[in-house]
């Protein structure tokens, strides 16, 4: 395959050019800001150069956005559903290429950048269903000839951070809902991964075009984390949804706080898997392997801790290691390859720190963790036969090691999976139904998703996302996540001739002295 060949037709095909304008707000705008050069993981060759926004273009885009809210909360709900169908459709006809720039810009494999992009397309087709049940609800009141109800209206402008292990997907988790909510968005995407960001943006165009009706879709893009400051501290973004570290939801959650601002927080996860000794080890290993090496163990969802029953604690290690063997290693938009590079050499470099940690902490490493030879970031899965109080389990490494330990008593395990500072994703394999259901009820699993007998990752968007502790707490997709876009409000009635007060409380002008 003819690399340079390849990435030049994609790029030209998804309307990026070799240097572009970070900032959409109606118009492609002057941007004014640093460069931020878009670099291909696998290769270390740049792909783009984006130029981002000053603060002075900030502004004028936060202002653009503002306006844009006026007119685009006026538009029917069942109306803004149907820019977000079309959208679906655009994106259907597009995914080869975006999934395949996702690869390009992240690294992810064909298969999952592919499946990013229906994630987006399942994202369409759940808002676009939302936009005709945005309910409120009536209930009775104590007053006679009174009428009570609650009704939803569009919050604002919202202001979108994501991560660049899930480039596009997460954009649409919010974009899709507050789009059909009434709310215009404006997405600052990671400096990791600008260009399926940009293309994003020229399809939605594309979409607002042949609809001629207002676009509520805005982009930001900036060099490191000034851009999310500012978005972090500004009153005119009533909401930010931001997902990426702990440290970052810190920083972000305060900031909006401070302000009296509304945060949705998805942050790290330090998911564990618990095996029982009535496992079906055969699924266990499967799913174990591809939550712990999938997107080279940057998902937030990525398996870390693996808890083993000490009878079975051998064979597992044995076994993961023959299948950790057979894990092929390369370009992600070759065929065949299940685990594409690390995002930078950074994170190679914080992979390597964390397994000397390990070895210091009395870790052994039991199978990989080496960095290959040759261009791009690209390391060996690691596993590392453990104790649950080595302080380096309890700390989230965005790589894939994945550390092994053994218990002895069920409600050991329990106490072992819990004892994290994060609360996102958690799996236990058993065939004992008093285990699962155990785990599932308010003795067991602490985190916002807890499965049995499939892995930590891969969660459909008909259910909530999110976590607990320092996950953040936010919830996306699925459920009643529509209400984070919305304001509510509480209405009564009044239609008798009569103003009787409620509680009973008497206010009698014509007895006052």
């Amino acid at each position: 395959m003819d690399y340079a060949k390849m990435s030049t037709e994609l790029l030209a095909r998804l309307g990026i050019r070799p240097e572009n304008s970070g900032v959409y707000a109606g118009d492609w705008l002057s941007p004014g800001g640093r460069p931020v050069r878009s670099i291909n993981p696998s290769t270390g060759e740049e792909l783009a150069t984006v130029y981002g926004a000053s603060r002075r273009v900030y502004d004028t885009l936060i202002e653009a956005a503002q306006a844009e809210f006026l007119r685009w909360r006026r538009i029917p709900a069942p109306a803004r559903g149907e820019l977000v169908r079309q959208l679906g459709n655009a994106l259907r006809e597009a995914k080869s290429d975006l999934g395949l720039l996702v690869s390009l810009e992240v690294g992810k494999t064909r298969s999952e950048g592919e499946g990013e992009v229906q994630e987006m397309i399942d994202m369409c087709d759940f808002a676009v269903g939302q936009s005709r049940q945005l309910y409120g609800k009536t209930m009775p009141s104590e007053r006679p000839r009174h009428r009570l109800f609650e009704q939803w209206h569009p919050l604002g402008p919202v202001g979108v951070l994501t991560a660049f292990n899930f480039p596009v997907a997460v954009w649409a988790w919010n974009a899709t809902l507050a789009a059909v909510c009434g709310d215009t968005v404006i997405w600052k995407p990671s400096p990791h991964a600008p260009l399926t960001a940009i293309a994003v943006q020229h399809i939605l165009n594309h979409v607002v075009a042949r609809l001629r009706i207002p676009n509520p879709f805005f982009l930001v893009v900036g060099e490191g984390a000034e851009p999310g400051q500012w978005m972090a501290r500004d009153c005119r973004l009533p909401l930010v949804s931001a997902t990426g570290s702990c440290e970052m939801g810190r920083s972000v959650g305060a900031t909006v706080a401070s302000r009296l601002g509304r945060a949705l927080l998805e942050l790290g996860g330090n998911n564990a898997v618990i095996v029982t000794p009535s496992a079906d080890l055969d699924n266990a290993l499967r799913a174990i392997v591809f939550a712990a090496v999938g997107t080279a163990g940057q998902r937030c969802t990525t398996l870390r801790r693996l808890i083993v029953h000490e009878t079975l604690l051998d064979d597992v290690l044995a076994r993961l290691a023959t299948a950790y063997e057979s894990v092929s290693i390369g370009k992600p938009w070759e065929d065949g390859i299940l685990m594409g590079p690390l995002i930078s050499a950074d994170a190679v470099s914080a992979m390597q720190q964390a397994l000397a940690e390990a070895r210091e902490q009395g870790g052994e490493v039991v199978f990989g963790g080496e960095v290959l030879d040759g261009p791009g970031n690209f390391v060996r899965p690691a596993i590392v036969k453990s104790r649950p109080d080595m302080p380096i389990v309890a700390r989230e490494t965005f790589a894939p090691i994945l550390y092994v330990m053994s218990y002895r008593e069920w409600d050991e395990a329990i106490a072992i999976h819990n004892r994290v500072e994060q609360g996102l994703s958690s799996a236990v394999f058993t065939d004992r139904l008093t285990e699962a259901e155990i785990f599932l009820g308010a003795e067991g699993s602490d985190c916002g998703i807890a499965n049995v007998n499939i892995g930590t990752s891969g969660a459909e968007i008909g259910g909530a996302f999110g976590g607990e502790k320092d996950t953040g707490g936010g919830r996306e997709a699925g459920s009643d996540a529509w209400k984070n876009y919305m304001r509510r409000q509480t209405c009564t009635i009044n239609f008798g001739k009569d103003l009787p007060l409620a509680q009973g409380v008497q206010f009698d002008l014509s007895d006052s002295k």
